[in-house]
């Protein structure tokens, strides 16, 4: 998906994208649950919790957009990686998880190794870092009600709610800035949508067996994958820092994993 939004910068405007994305997922997932014959889980007990949900989530992907836009994007990705102790402290306030010294461990490794990696400047708190830091906190309240869904939702209900109600947004938002993709660029946005919905769905699938802050600290290991992506395809430098930063995300991940057994 980084890929494919890589591709389409400055060629499709945000909000657009994201109605797309919608568009996409929610023809893909209404077909398979049609298909399966289970018709049944377009029917949710959580309609409110549903819309609080995609409501913060949509903000928090379009700030992440639009912080790419103004700020360099070392500096949204460390700001973007404080998602885990957002979510931490919330999961502990309202679903009542507990915060271990291994979570803690997990969390200050996996933000060390971002720091490795993209090494932040001092100038990095501006409105811009804000919006970014919005859009995390955003993230975080997403990913809580979406471990409290997993208890009684199946992921594939979780799904099309998510397109459903993010669907208008994106089209009230689009219509003042639309632009029709050629091309290419329409291959670009299925393959949006897609990742999109096989990445959600695993989220979800992983929430149903593990606490969310463990579920969200495994997100650090997304950070080195795009460095390496950026390797392979893009030519990018690579550098020490994003194996050492890597390594210091793994090290954090396992502490928490081993949490998850043990517990």
């Amino acid at each position: 998906m980084a890929v494919a939004i890589r591709e389409l910068d400055g060629r499709i405007p945000v909000a657009q994208a994201l109605l797309f994305r919608s568009i996409i997922g929610l023809a893909f997932v209404g077909c398979i649950i049609q298909l399966a014959g289970k018709t049944y889980l377009f029917k949710t007990s959580k309609p409110v919790l549903h819309s609080v949900r995609n409501l913060f989530h949509f903000a928090g992907q379009y700030g992440w957009f639009l912080g790419i836009g103004l700020l360099p994007l070392a500096e949204v990705f460390a700001l973007e990686f404080t998602v885990p102790i957002w979510t931490i402290l919330i999961a502990a306030l309202f679903l009542g998880e507990a915060i271990t010294w291994r979570k803690v461990a997990a969390v200050l490794l996996g933000l060390l190794g971002v720091a490795v990696i993209v090494r932040p400047g001092i100038e990095i708190i501006d409105t811009a870092a804000l919006i970014v830091l919005a859009s995390a906190m955003c993230y975080a309240i997403s990913h809580s009600c979406t471990k409290v869904m997993a208890l009684t939702e199946k992921p594939l209900t979780i799904l099309f709610y998510m397109c459903l109600v993010q669907l208008p947004v994106g089209l009230v938002l689009s219509l003042a800035v639309w632009v029709w993709p050629v091309g290419i660029e329409w291959l670009w946005i299925v393959v949006i949508g897609l990742t999109a919905l096989s990445a959600h769905f695993c989220l979800t699938k992983a929430m149903q067996h593990a606490e969310v802050g463990i579920v969200v600290t495994l997100d650090f290991i997304r950070l080195p994958m795009i460095g390496l992506v950026g390797v392979l395809l893009y030519q990018e430098q690579l550098e020490i820092t994003l194996l050492l930063g890597g390594g210091l995300m793994l090290l954090g991940n396992m502490l928490n994993i081993k949490t998850d057994k043990a517990g």
